[in-house]
């Protein structure tokens, strides 16, 4: 097990979320920091184990950045810091795996501020993310940014209370192509609620958040293999201690991956429904031979030939595909 151990200096402070491995297999995260002068760092956790600061940040730069990375088809890392930068209210920020660091966007307000959640990058290829406040109605936006650092504001969340504002969870992109997120406070019960946002910025609210289905929802939502969407609330419930919630959106079954990449000849963990022992394995339309077989996990391996695209597995009761593209280098 690997173990660090925060200095609270230039080696970074009070990390609050997850690192994330990228295509090479190594770890990147960040960490919010424990001062003006620590304001948050980006690091690397290596595959050998070693550790790295790539990027401290000084304010100016952005300070407090507490989402986790994304990865960009690129090559590049993305990320958000909650305050700093020109106006105090949060940057977007790009970077490399050796450093190379560069602000993409200053938040000033008015395309909203204080980005907290994660950003996402949609099938599209652009970036898509959440601020808690700031935009037209200063509620919060979801906006949009090409890998360039052109940011537009794909929605003004709402001062009508009975939508629901202040997102504090990112987005996610679902198997249907829309985008699904929660807000915080508002909504008919006062106390969030759940959306669905097209790419072209058409809202829809899907549930409100009541005291027995949970409140206050500040969390990312989760896509489970069974189509469903997953989620937490930080109150409510039967105990008033919060609640791990399911919503249908009517999506269908779909099967994803455990690795984020593989060579031809690597073995990777495919999760998912409906497997038997009939079912078959393709990356990219090659087939994958003897593939371990159970009901809802199928160990496979990379077969010769197979090049980056997306990974199916063909069972009784039809075809099911994965909801990202795996990467075949």
């Amino acid at each position: 097990m690997y173990e660090r151990d925060f200095e609270g200096g230039a080696d970074g402070a009070y990390p609050l979320s997850a690192p994330i491995q990228s295509e090479a297999g190594d770890f990147y995260g960040t960490a919010a920091g424990s001062a003006k002068a620590y304001a948050g760092t980006v690091y690397k956790i290596a595959k050998s184990g070693k550790y790295s600061v790539l990027h401290l940040f000084t304010t100016t730069d952005g300070s407090g950045p507490v989402a986790p990375l994304v990865q960009g088809t690129d090559g590049y890392f993305y990320g958000t810091t909650g305050a700093g930068g020109q106006y105090g209210m949060g940057t977007i920020f790009r970077i490399s795996s050796t450093g190379d660091f560069k602000v993409l966007y200053q938040f000033d307000g008015t395309k909203g501020k204080i980005p907290e959640g994660a950003l996402i990058q949609a099938s599209d290829g652009n970036f898509y993310g959440v601020t808690v406040e700031g935009g037209t109605l200063n509620q919060g936006v979801a906006f949009k940014m090409t890998p360039g650092g052109t940011v537009t504001v794909l929605y003004d969340f709402s001062l009508t209370a009975a939508d629901g504002n202040e997102p504090v969870g990112g987005l996610i992109q679902a198997t249907d192509g829309n985008f699904y997120g929660t807000l915080t406070f508002g909504g008919a019960g006062t106390e969030g609620s759940l959306y669905r946002l097209t790419p072209a910025g058409v809202f829809t609210k899907l549930h409100d958040f009541r005291t027995q289905t949970g409140s206050y929802p500040q969390s990312t939502l989760l896509q489970h293999t069974s189509g469903k969407l997953y989620g937490i609330t930080t109150d409510g419930g039967t105990y008033g201690s919060g609640v791990i919630f399911e919503y249908d959106a009517g999506l269908g079954p779909f099967v994803t991956f455990l690795n984020v990449y593989g060579q031809v000849g690597a073995k990777v963990d495919i999760l998912g429904e409906y497997f038997d022992a009939g079912s078959i394995v393709s990356f990219n339309g090659v087939p994958a031979q003897n593939p371990v077989i159970q009901s809802t996990y199928i160990e496979a391996t990379v077969p010769a030939g197979s090049t980056t695209g997306f990974i199916t597995v063909t069972t009784s009761k039809g075809t099911l595909k994965s909801n990202k593209p795996f990467v075949v280098h």
